[in-house]
């Protein structure tokens, strides 16, 4: 069975632990945690960045950073991981959803101001699959109304919006090193902090609530606890594990482009010929070839694809039940008012292909390829 998900190693992971272990600082903000933050900071401009131990934990510190409190109203997509809505619903805030634009997945920004009013805090945009969101028009919304912006860009490391790295643009940016991404550590994550006004705050937060930050530079002779926070940063065996990974990202970018534009030019005649439909690559974005997906005619046919490609040895998987449909959802939040019919439609039709370094990509594609045409044939 070829898996839908493989980590791949660079070579240098246990090579860099083992030099972290003989070190003899394992608890983090160590050698290897400010290579990895050297890293993020060159590589995306942000003013400065922090690991924290996963893309959870970033979004929980943007949340508390944004001052989230009980009433607040927070925009985003349905169609998103549970954690883009959890870390604010834990400081008090409300989700409100807004639909999907069908051509990219992610949030129609035209939707946005619809649903300001008063009680709105922030607009957190999510870049899936590794596209970008409409950044330019939903910065200027977020101007307008005196909104921040916090990107989730858990999949988004390496991807550009008008050459700019996603995570970068909003007022704090989120990323994940899970290793269903495509730079990985296991488990992982990390803060941008763009607007410098949260960078001081940050730092406490992260650290459970100390000024030691400020004592480990040696600028104060002791640390006490000065703010609310929580044990956010990452040991350093995960830290050496991610630099090793880092390094090679360009690297890594690349081959996993290969992959999705040999996936893309086998199947556009497919899609062209109303077969299925696959993403569309927009204008002045670069993507980082995080997911290959097909959008089929309807669930039923999804389904099959999904029993097919696992009768050919190809494990194929659907994505998020979007978080309106969630039992927490409709429990606690009011959301009949709610219009969010591309969201409804599209998660009931997409498929993800495996796409990992090392996959054996004739196979799937031709699998696939096997498969839709056996659909077809039994319509």
């Amino acid at each position: 069975m070829i898996p839908f998900n493989k980590p791949y190693l660079t070579g240098k992971e246990l090579e860099y632990i083992k030099k972290a272990n003989n070190l003899g600082q394992l608890s983090g903000d160590g050698l290897f945690t400010e290579k990895c933050r050297n890293w993020l900071e060159t590589n995306t401009s942000t003013n400065s960045a922090l690991l924290t131990n996963s893309c959870t934990a970033a979004l929980e510190m943007a949340a508390i950073l944004a001052d989230i409190k009980n009433g607040d109203e927070i925009i985003m997509p349905s169609y998103t991981f549970v954690s883009t809505a959890n870390a604010f619903v834990l400081r008090g805030g409300k989700p409100v959803f807004v639909d999907i634009d069908p051509n990219t997945l992610n949030m129609d920004y035209k939707l946005v101001e619809r649903v300001i009013n008063e009680k709105t805090k922030a607009i957190v945009p999510v870049h899936y699959a590794g596209f970008s969101c409409e950044m330019d028009e939903i910065i200027k919304i977020s101007k307008k109304y005196n909104l921040l912006i916090i990107e989730d860009a858990a999949q988004g490391v390496m991807s550009k919006y008008k050459s700019r790295a996603l995570g970068s643009m909003g007022d704090l940016g989120c990323y994940s090193f899970h290793e269903t991404k495509n730079i990985i550590s296991g488990e992982g994550g990390a803060i941008l902090i763009n607007n410098k006004d949260f960078e001081e705050r940050a730092n406490y937060i992260r650290d459970k609530g100390t000024n030691r930050s400020l004592f480990n530079k040696g600028k104060i002779d002791k640390y006490s606890w000065v703010d609310i926070g929580s044990s956010f940063l990452p040991g350093e065996l995960t830290a050496a594990f991610l630099f090793a990974q880092m390094e090679k990202a360009e690297e890594i970018t690349r081959e996993r482009l290969k992959i999705w534009n040999f996936y893309k030019n086998g199947l556009k005649i497919m899609d062209e010929e109303g077969f299925v439909s696959i993403p569309k690559e927009q204008k002045d974005r670069e993507h980082n070839g995080h997911i290959f997906y097909l959008i089929h005619k309807n669930n039923f046919e999804r389904d099959l694809f999904i029993q097919k490609m696992k009768e050919k040895k190809v494990s194929v998987v659907f994505h998020y039940i979007p978080l309106h449909n969630s039992p927490y959802a409709k429990k606690n939040f009011n959301l009949k008012s709610q219009n969010l019919k591309y969201t409804e439609s599209i998660f009931n039709r997409i498929s993800r292909i495996p796409l990992w370094l090392g996959v054996n990509k004739e196979y799937v594609l031709n699998a696939v390829i096997e498969s839709l045409y056996e659909i077809k044939k039994e319509r």
